[in-house]
Parts: structure tokens; sequence; C-alpha cells
């Protein structure tokens, strides 16, 4: 028997063992030792409310304007620290070759998901904006952070995000609107 076998057949076993010895007293019936789990946070802002739980990281997908191949993302996080830091790794392909271009946020403080700010900031490394250097194939990838004033933790708010192309400033990636709330 391969390696691979008996660390598949190892693994299925702990598993088994651990759900025989989990302590439910019946398959059907809860635990009585169980809570309940808690209600999600309700959020009221602006006058609008929602059943969820904020969403203090996310991931923007960036779509082409012109519905052509072009696609990214915007992996949107912050450590739980004592900074209130936002890590924004953002990768682009099918643009094109050898290109730089720059990602831009736009933030709306009326929370409806209708993103209609055209105050656009470039995004780089903290206050200095940096390019998106495609390949010769298209592709291209950033690690960006921003660092965001103390004032905006716990404050929602809708945010989209574009790339442009640096030299131009033409359009052709764009994000939908997402909610953001600032956390630490």
């Amino acid at each position: 028997m391969s390696c691979c076998h008996i660390r598949f057949g190892f693994v299925i076993g702990v598993s088994l063992f651990a759900l025989a010895c989990g302590g439910i007293d019946s398959p059907t019936a809860p635990s009585s030792s169980l809570s309940p789990l808690p209600e999600p946070r309700r959020i009221v802002s602006n006058g609008f409310s929602q059943s969820a739980t904020p969403p203090f990281n996310l991931e923007a997908v960036l779509r082409d304007v012109n519905d052509g191949p072009g696609f990214g993302l915007v992996k949107f996080r912050q450590p739980k620290d004592e900074e209130l830091i936002v890590y924004l790794d953002a990768w682009v392909r099918d643009l094109s070759a050898n290109t730089p271009y720059l990602l831009q946020r736009a933030v709306d403080t009326v929370v409806d998901g209708n993103c209609t700010s055209t105050s656009w900031l470039t995004l780089g490394k903290g206050l200095t904006p940096e390019a998106i250097l495609t390949d010769d194939r298209g592709f291209g990838r950033a690690e960006l952070f921003r660092a965001l004033p103390d004032n905006l933790e716990g404050t929602t708010f809708d945010i989209s995000f574009r790339v442009i192309e640096s030299a131009t400033s033409a359009v052709v990636l764009q994000s939908k609107c997402y909610e953001y709330v600032p956390s630490r």
C-alpha cells in the first residue's frame, strides 16, 4: 500500500474516532450543553438595516468595462492588531502586456449598495501610489496597503474599485459596490 493511502486511512480513522467520542447523546437531538448560535449583528446606518455580520474583509471582483476578457481581484484584508491598516492584494489578467495600471477606490457614506461617489483615490504603498505592471501575457500583481484614520473604525460605508491605465487614465476594470466596515 502506498504512503498516501496509509495517511488517508489514518486521517479517516482519527476522524471517525473523534466523531464517536464527541459526547453527543443522540445524533438526532442537539446536546443540552451546546448554546444556541448568536443572532447576526444588525447594522443600522442612514436608515438602512441589514441582518448580517459587518464585512471587515472582502474580495472585490473587477470586470472588464468593455465586456472584454480582462479580469481582476482585490483581496481587502485587515489583521486584528493595534493599527488600522488595510492590506490590498491586487491582481489583474488579460490586460495589455507590459503596461502600468493603477488601482483606485471610491467610498460613499450613504450606505445603500449604490456607489455614486466620483472621488477616486489611487492606492499604493501607504500614501505613495503604486502601479500594477503587467507582464508580456497581460498579468500583473501588486501588494498594496493603506492606513486608515482612527475615526473611521466601526463606520459602515459603500466602496467600489477600478483599475485605470496609468498613461491615459482610461478605466479598464470596475467592481460592483461593496459594503465595508473598518475594524481592528
